[in-house]
């Protein structure tokens, strides 16, 4: 057995007998649909300015993807160390460039941030920033970041699956290829950190490939 097969082996042997993979999808997308939903539900009338939100919280986001990636994902930090033990020591251990596919739905655990996650996403980053925004600049401005900020999360849930899916989704193949480079050991630490579209990687200078 090769050294991604025994680690593949090895991590499905801490998989809980009742974890559903099917369960844990449904769970990431109902939590952030239902926020953008009552983010949305809050919109009054709001002002052509006040879409200007959505693309610049879009590159905020994006931002923020690729320096999370490219620091507490693959860098140890304090008090984010279930960050750096869940990405760099399971996900790039179950993933190779040279396997990059699941094999069944238990292995959706190995691709989805953990329930957790999703809470710490939206209590310590939509929530502060929402009410900061709402203070400052009202609250069509703070439902709209909240809303593209979520939506955000779940296109980066949603295409982070795609691409380790074994059926090749039309559409998204540039992007597949793109985070298949990352999991290249020799590229993981210094290249294609963005995991849905590679702005920042395009304009920090780390997109490989």
């Amino acid at each position: 057995m090769g050294d991604a097969a025994a680690a593949r082996a090895r991590l499905r042997r801490d998989i809980g007998a009742r974890y559903s993979g099917a369960l844990h999808f449904a769970f990431t997308s109902a939590v952030a649909l239902a926020v953008i939903a009552v983010a949305l539900s809050r919109l009054r009338e709001p002002s052509p300015l006040a879409f200007a939100t959505v693309p610049l919280t879009f590159l905020y986001a994006n931002f923020v993807e690729w320096r999370a990636h490219r620091g507490p994902m693959h860098r140890k930090v304090r008090g984010l160390s279930l960050v750096h033990e869940r990405h760099a020591l399971q996900h790039h251990a179950f993933f190779t460039s040279a396997d990059m596919e699941i094999d069944s739905g238990r292995d959706f655990k190995m691709v989805l941030f953990p329930p957790v996650l999703i809470v710490f996403f939206f209590g310590l980053f939509a929530v502060p920033v929402g009410f900061a925004l709402r203070l400052a600049f009202g609250t069509n401005v703070a439902a709209l970041f909240v809303a593209t900020a979520m939506g955000y999360f779940l296109l980066y849930e949603w295409l982070h699956l795609a691409y380790h899916l074994p059926v090749h989704l039309p559409g998204i193949e540039r992007l597949r290829k793109h985070h298949a480079a990352h999991h290249d050991p020799r590229l993981m630490t210094r290249s294609n950190f963005n995991i849905t579209f590679p702005i920042c990687d395009a304009i920090f200078g780390t997109k490989a490939g």
